[in-house]
């Protein structure tokens, strides 16, 4: 393993000097500047740091990172795999079992050096695929090591408001997005009312902003805003709990829906589809992303790993479908190898 300082970077934020680290939520009401990686599956890390000051990422050095060629990444879903995979929850679907699921895809190429850094991933994609919810936590002995240039915020807290956006409907411009793209924004905001609305004061959760498009690099989204105030009995715990997964990369019901998740998918998505930020426990305050558009390494494997998927509802389209996982994927993949220009251009270059 590496000898790689622990470290984070949220929001133009730096932080070192590493003093604990945890899995229970409770301690995000605790005290101190934490950073939160939580993986799909569960798995909570929580670490706190001593030291947090302005810093704005550093420009990438010459050679700092050696990503995998274009050709080294692999699919746990390949396209017949996916397609089949998208016609068997329109299958659900029918049967009453579910109005939306999320299917997933984790990409994987070999480490092309046994020493890569994600801090130097970080500053590719600070100019490649800026993002208002990047993010990096790096923890190598903890296993954690995590650079998002996620579009989406799961849980923004300020005091006792929390609030979430969620993204359902993509495509390359406006004029890309369905009716379809719009009933699937819907059916998720509802979703996740109902979540915050199990530790939100009665009658505080509203929607004051639905199915606005967004520009992001490469592409457009349809995204929400959900608000409301939390219980008084309510912290981070309870606010986890109710919310984890997030709904927007899961589906409706979300209990249907991941178990044809877990059916269907053949790889965990660990980092991705999770929640990762910041809590500054000091100032009640914090900003999770939905771990999207994220890269992990795996030291154990050897690997550098990418996630992309798409929801799928009954007006889903199985070749559409996967052509937008490659949408979301080819620009980010492009960042990493080096090569996003032609990757974005050409779509992508997945087996």
């Amino acid at each position: 393993m590496p000898d790689l300082a622990p470290l984070a970077r949220f929001g133009g934020l730096l932080a070192t000097d590493l003093r604990d680290v945890t899995s229970d939520p409770a301690a995000l009401d605790s005290a101190g500047f934490w950073a939160v990686a939580a993986d799909f599956e569960g798995r909570l890390t929580c670490a706190r740091f001593g030291d947090v000051r302005p810093a704005p990422v550093p420009a990438p050095l010459p050679g700092a990172w050696r990503g995998p060629a274009a050709g080294d990444w692999t699919s746990s879903l390949d396209r017949v795999a996916y397609t089949a995979g998208v016609r068997r929850i329109r299958e659900h679907i029918a049967a009453g079992e579910v109005y939306q699921a999320n299917l997933c895809r984790v990409l994987s190429a070999p480490l092309a050096d046994p020493v890569s850094d994600v801090d130097a991933l970080t500053a590719l994609l600070a100019r490649g695929n800026p993002a208002p919810y990047a993010g990096t936590i790096r923890l190598p002995a903890h296993g954690v090591e995590i650079a998002t240039a996620s579009p989406e915020l799961y849980l923004r807290r300020d005091g006792r408001t929390v609030e979430s956006g969620p993204i359902k409907g993509t495509g390359r411009t406006a004029a890309d997005l369905l009716e379809k793209d719009r009933a699937e924004n819907v059916m998720i905001v509802d979703l996740v009312r109902n979540d915050l609305g199990r530790v939100c004061a009665t009658g505080t959760v509203t929607v004051p902003r639905l199915c606005a498009v967004e520009p992001h690099p490469g592409l457009v989204h349809l995204v929400s805003t959900v608000r409301g105030r939390l219980a008084d009995r309510a912290g981070w715990a309870e606010l986890l709990a109710a919310t984890f997964p997030p709904g927007s990369v899961t589906g409706a019901p979300k209990s249907s829906a991941l178990r044809i998740i877990e059916a269907l998918e053949p790889a965990p998505r660990g980092p991705y589809c999770g929640g990762i930020g910041w809590v500054d426990a000091d100032r009640g305050a914090g900003e999770l992303a939905v771990g999207i558009r994220t890269f992990w390494i795996d030291r154990a494997a050897g690997a550098l790993r990418f996630g992309t998927g798409a929801g799928i509802t009954w007006g889903s389209d199985p070749e559409r479908e996967w052509a937008e996982t490659e949408l979301k994927a080819a620009r980010l993949l492009g960042v990493a190898s080096g090569t996003h220009q032609a990757t974005e251009a050409s779509g992508g270059t997945i087996r």
